[in-house]
């Protein structure tokens, strides 16, 4: 381990606390000013349509995660049958969003993919491309909402207006370079401390610009749906952008307490209230989160219960 990795390990930790910390300060400032029974009253008088219509996104958002994975099986050249793949996606989603993408993303796509017959060397392809696909599609929406300026930054927050403007214009600027590589570049594969990247085809990487950044726009729209539609959407979709960033950076499952906070901080100002807010949030985590995670949890115990004889099918295949 070099010196520069280890002083930066501990500083890293130290940072990741700090960030804890500021996040449950937050959120204790607003509890206090929440009206919980104004959160009550939003969520037993949701309105049926909104609900019902972000059932429908939810459904939409899963599948097209599911392509990520199609992807792969594309870019890979394995043959396991594309239902078997989107089976797959969608257990391993489910568990990344609520368990971290360590037990989800990787532990289980690698016990799952196994179980079917894939070798270790093509499920971390799979992996590895699902994980770019995802983060692609999120450049590419954050570059446009942030340097167009939709999302407005309260007085005093730590990122400014104009330095939210200069991230999203510098992300635009990497989605350019990047696909002028996929285009023009004569070299596709590069080994990085021994790990091997390959750099995809211009049309691969249009496909997987469109499937992801078409995602993170269906998550948006559950949220604004569930907000009865009272903050503008690009508002909506650039806060949810940001506090999939907090989450990442701050490592806890299901990013408890992170989604909320950054919500309630960037949303103040707006027409809607803190009640209304947390109930939203709290719709969304159980229509997004809790729910596909317990159907995944059956189709779990299925799988492996048919691993065996799905895999002696697919490697006669």
């Amino acid at each position: 381990m070099s010196t520069s990795h280890r002083l930066w390990k501990p500083v890293k930790k130290a940072m990741t606390w700090l960030f804890f910390i500021a996040v449950i300060v937050l959120l204790v400032i607003y509890a206090r000013k929440v009206d919980w029974s104004e959160v009550l009253d939003t969520i037993v008088n949701y309105n049926r349509t909104a609900v019902l219509a972000s059932v429908a996104l939810v459904i939409v958002s899963y599948l097209t995660y599911g392509v990520y994975d199609l992807i792969g099986r594309a870019s890979c050249g394995h043959k396991l049958e594309k239902r078997q793949v989107m089976l797959v996606s969608f257990i391993c989603y489910a568990f990344n969003l609520t368990l971290s993408t360590w037990v989800g993303g990787v532990a289980m796509r690698y016990r799952l993919y196994s179980r079917l017959g894939l070798s270790s060397s093509t499920i971390t392809r799979i992996f590895t491309l699902s994980i770019a696909t995802n983060w692609l599609g999120y450049v590419l929406v954050s570059g446009i909402i942030f340097s167009a300026g939709m999302v407005k930054i309260p007085a005093g927050w730590f990122v400014g207006s104009a330095t939210l403007r200069t991230i999203g214009i510098g992300l635009l600027l990497f989605v350019f370079v990047y696909l002028l590589l996929c285009a023009f570049s004569r070299r596709r594969r590069w080994s990085i401390r021994g790990h091997r990247l390959a750099l995809p085809s211009l049309r691969m990487a249009l496909v997987q610009f469109t499937v992801s950044s078409a995602n993170w726009l269906v998550m948006g729209a559950i949220i604004w749906l569930l907000l009865m539609q009272k903050v503008d959407f690009p508002q909506v979709l650039g806060v949810l952008l940001i506090s999939s960033i907090a989450g990442v950076i701050i490592h806890i499952p299901a990013g408890i307490g992170v989604l909320e906070a950054v919500f309630l901080a960037l949303l103040r100002g707006e027409p809607v209230g803190h009640g209304t807010i947390i109930a939203a949030l709290l719709a969304y985590r159980l229509l997004y989160f809790i729910a596909p995670l317990l159907l995944a949890l059956v189709l779990y115990l299925w799988l492996e219960s048919r691993a065996k004889s799905l895999k002696a099918k697919n490697l006669a295949a």
